[in-house]
């Protein structure tokens, strides 16, 4: 799960940037999605290498990633006037890229359950 955290925030950070320039926006707003893949990157490299700490840091990027999802739909339909252009581009591509990385997740938390319970149970 480390690397998915890290590569969704490489995706993230170049979503924000392409936006930016693409748009030729002057406001800090369009780099939101690069911020925020920033700190899934951190958390992902710290998790790689602090294998102690790598189920609560999956824990924390997946509840980032909800943060995610929420502040996008928040503001792409609070704010929707009938029109998309790149800023609802980008917030709907935050909210799909941060659905598919919580489905990930669920399914790693899962996983990773289903295995310690099979292992206690052999033991």
């Amino acid at each position: 799960m480390p690397a998915k955290t890290i590569g969704l925030g490489a995706v993230l950070i170049a979503l924000g940037v392409i936006v930016t320039f693409v748009s030729d926006s002057g406001s800090a707003t369009s780099m939101i999605p690069a911020f925020i893949g920033l700190l899934f990157v951190i958390i992902g490299v710290i998790a790689a290498v602090r294998e102690d700490l790598r189920k609560h840091l999956m824990h924390a990027a997946a509840a980032l990633a909800l943060l995610a999802i929420l502040g996008s739909l928040g503001s792409l339909i609070g704010r929707w006037d009938g029109e998309f252009g790149w800023a609802q581009f980008s917030q709907l591509v935050t909210v799909v890229l941060s659905a598919g990385f919580i489905q990930q997740a669920v399914g790693s938390f899962k996983a990773a359950r289903l295995a310690r319970e099979a292992g206690e149970a052999t033991a």
